[in-house]
């Protein structure tokens, strides 16, 4: 990921600017504008099959909306863009027209080629201070997910699964997530 502003800004500046440029994807980090190019296949291909695990569960539970790629506003300086946001039927507050205004239940980033330390790292510490739940990371590469769970201000590991298990994950304590179902194939 690139830094792309000269001076900082806040998050109210940054979506001023509207829509993204054709092929990459910009976010709002500690007042910094960062641009990546468009997601890799492997990527899009495990967002779509949690978002087909996910949504009709969600749905037919009524326990709130699932967005994707969803511009996030955690703070002045910071507008992040999870790959899948869970908003629940309690938090619908923050769900605005345009983006969502404060931390969600649930943020899920894919890794991708080069935003491994951005996922595990910085949006961990970013997530984690901002209250966001619950945290999921799913790895195509290595084949591996794991979940945070926020306690006490810190996020505890709940459960860390890989290849082909079937995983039960916070916040969805009756939803199995097969793994063999979402990685792409080789």
């Amino acid at each position: 990921m690139s830094t792309f502003s000269a001076t900082r800004m806040t998050s109210e500046q940054f979506l001023a600017m509207g829509e993204d440029p054709p092929g990459l994807k910009l976010e709002l980090a500690h007042g910094e504008i960062l641009m990546r190019s468009s997601p890799s296949r492997g990527h899009s291909l495990v967002v779509f099959a949690l978002v087909e695990l996910l949504s009709p569960y969600i749905r037919r539970e009524g326990l709130g909306a699932l967005y994707g790629d969803t511009g996030t506003v955690l703070d002045d300086w910071n507008t992040r863009r999870p790959d899948l946001i869970f908003v629940s039927r309690s938090q619908a507050r923050i769900v605005g027209e345009i983006v969502l205004t404060g931390a969600p239940e649930l943020c899920v980033e894919v890794i991708s080629a080069g935003t491994e330390r951005i996922d595990r790292e910085e949006k961990f510490a970013l997530y984690e201070e901002r209250g966001v739940k619950n945290y999921w990371i799913f790895d195509p590469r290595a084949r591996i997910a794991e979940a945070y769970v926020l306690k006490r201000g810190a996020y505890v590991l709940a459960a860390s699964a890989g290849g082909k298990r079937i995983v039960r994950f916070p916040p969805f304590p009756k939803l199995d997530i097969n793994l063999g179902m979402v990685w792409p194939a080789k």
